[in-house]
């Protein structure tokens, strides 16, 4: 496995790759890799012939007071974890090798980007579509791979695939989750002791809503509400926001109709987290 940190490396070994006739997967990240970047890793070895990893700490989709210079990074801990998973390259460069300093192109996503962590994150999402654009025009890859548990980035970046004409395939993959309930995130290191346990009520949160909507509960307020009381039994947690919408549009849905992503975005003290689950894939449809 190679560590590449230039757009040239990956473009020459890209070209080579598909001299050969061979399929690419990319799996975008931001590092500080876990079991549930590992998951998408492994589902992209098992469905191409190479697959690169982009490990970059992505500056422009950080605001003004969000954790960019502290969101944590171990090239040496993903770098083993990318061998053991079966990536062929990773691509590590350095924010100026992926921006110009007088960079002034960037990729929004209206609409979509407006609800849930838009509202509060009002810059995010352009930065998301922007560098993941940049990377789909760097690795040139067949099929790309998202995780669930940032539903609202999936739903933007199959909107722009679609808008912009990209000719790759976007796999989404299940949320992963610690053995207790909690989604897998690298921001989970820095919770303190009493914070990983008093995260644990958004897990809990999904599964009340999950279980409501499994019952038949069709009305999307009665369910948010309940998730609502049970996350204020926490002291420690402070809601974002609580909100079902259209899956796929990312708009205020009133009613239960799949598919209906029900997501939230919590703070345990200083730490957002976000968790959410998605009513089509409890009905089938």
């Amino acid at each position: 496995m190679k560590i590449v940190k230039t757009v040239d490396e990956v473009r020459v070994i890209v070209k080579e790759w598909k001299k050969e006739g061979l399929t690419v997967g990319l799996v975008p990240t931001m590092g500080f890799l876990h079991e549930g970047h590992k998951s998408l890793i492994t589902r992209a070895v098992s469905e191409n012939d190479r697959v690169v990893v982009s490990d970059f700490v992505n500056p422009t989709q950080f605001g003004v007071g969000e954790d960019l210079e502290s969101y944590p990074r171990d090239l040496e801990r993903d770098t083993m974890l990318c061998e053991e998973a079966g990536a062929n390259l990773i691509f590590n460069p350095e924010p100026e090798n992926m921006y110009f300093d007088d960079f002034s192109t960037y990729v929004n996503i209206e609409s979509l980007s407006e609800e849930l962590c838009g509202k509060s994150r009002p810059i995010h999402f352009r930065g998301v579509g922007t560098v993941v654009s940049k990377l789909f025009n760097i690795v040139n890859p067949d099929r790309a791979y998202f995780g669930q548990k940032d539903a609202q980035q999936l739903a933007i970046i199959k909107r722009m695939v679609r808008d912009l004409n990209f000719d790759i395939e976007i796999v989404g993959c299940p949320i992963v989750r610690e053995e207790d309930g909690l989604a897998k995130s690298s921001r989970n290191t820095y919770l303190s002791k009493d914070e990983r346990k008093a995260a644990l009520i958004l897990s809990k949160a999904v599964k009340l809503g999950e279980d409501m909507a499994k019952a038949g509960e069709k009305d999307t307020d009665k369910i948010v509400s309940e998730m609502i009381k049970l996350i204020e039994t926490e002291p420690m947690a402070k809601i974002d926001y609580v909100q079902a919408v259209d899956a796929v549009s990312v708009k205020p849905v009133k009613e239960m109709t799949a598919p209906v992503l029900v997501a939230m975005a919590v703070y345990i003290g200083k730490t957002r987290l976000i968790d959410n689950f998605i009513y089509e894939a409890l009905n089938g449809g």
